[in-house]
């Protein structure tokens, strides 16, 4: 899997991106198609985001999912259909192995990056495993839960960046981390819409400044960060989930264009 991120002869950067939430098949397919056919042209690696269920909802009758094994069969279709790799959300370790007989790449939440449960369950069905830098750990403490999987016999490892916690209800990127990490010799990917998250909120919905969206993935590529994680969807004002921060999908061709440009520019020197 680390050698299909790194596949790119330009040494572009690769790109984690999809729906927050598996919505239904018709959605999926049509998100990925969309981004399959710019990335290809842009020489993007493209990995299929989307999450099979949702734990980790600020109210109780916030939408979870359609269900889990329904969800996951469409992730595989997306996988069959376009020939490309898919990531998940787990979030105890049963489910790690459920999910692994349906994506390429196990993804762990922030909020569980420190589960030792769950990191070793991930790394040991062979997975490559994708942890998100929790937003009250600094870039440094990421070591030991990379170390995690390693011990547990895995070296295909990424870590993410999604913010640090800044006061109650904001984020913010401290983009020194992201060479940080780098050192601990695994890929570095910048979660650009999850950073421009506003937790918190006295409505139980989670805000966002998606406006902000192409500044902070061109800070990321300027800085070095491997790849880029953005959650897109044609309409994210009826998105099921995190509607406030994703990107509109007709957005993300320009987007992308702009970034590649960055990634050749930076390349030069």
């Amino acid at each position: 899997m680390l050698r299909y991120l790194k596949s790119s002869s330009t040494d572009n950067f690769f790109l984690l991106a999809g729906p927050c939430v598996i919505e239904g098949e018709e959605m999926a397919l049509d998100i990925a198609e969309f981004v399959c056919d710019i990335t290809s042209k842009l020489n993007i690696p493209y990995v299929f985001k989307g999450s099979y269920r949702k734990a980790n909802r600020s109210r109780i009758d916030s939408f979870t999912g359609i269900g889990d094994e329904k969800a996951l069969k469409i992730l595989k279709k997306v996988h069959d259909t376009f020939n490309i790799p898919v990531v998940t959300d787990i979030h105890t370790a049963e489910e790690a192995r459920m999910a692994a007989e349906y994506v390429d790449v196990l993804q762990i939440p922030a909020f569980l990056c420190r589960q030792t449960d769950l990191l070793v369950a991930a790394a040991r069905t062979g997975r490559m495993v994708n942890i998100k830098k929790g937003q009250f750990l600094s870039p440094e403490a990421m070591e030991h839960a990379v170390r995690k999987v390693r011990d547990a016999g895995n070296n295909q490892v990424a870590v993410t960046e999604r913010g640090t916690t800044f006061g109650y209800q904001d984020l913010i990127v401290d983009y020194r981390g992201i060479p940080v990490m780098q050192r601990q010799d695994v890929p570095v990917i910048l979660d650009v819409t999850h950073s421009l998250q506003q937790p918190n909120q006295t409505s139980g919905v989670t805000g966002g400044r998606p406006d902000l969206i192409e500044t902070i993935a061109r800070a990321g590529i300027s800085v070095g960060a491997d790849g880029l994680f953005i959650e897109t969807h044609r309409n994210p004002a009826v998105a099921k989930s995190d509607g406030a921060n994703m990107l509109k999908l007709e957005l993300l061709p320009k987007l992308l264009e702009h970034l590649t440009a960055i990634r050749m520019t930076i390349n030069q020197f």
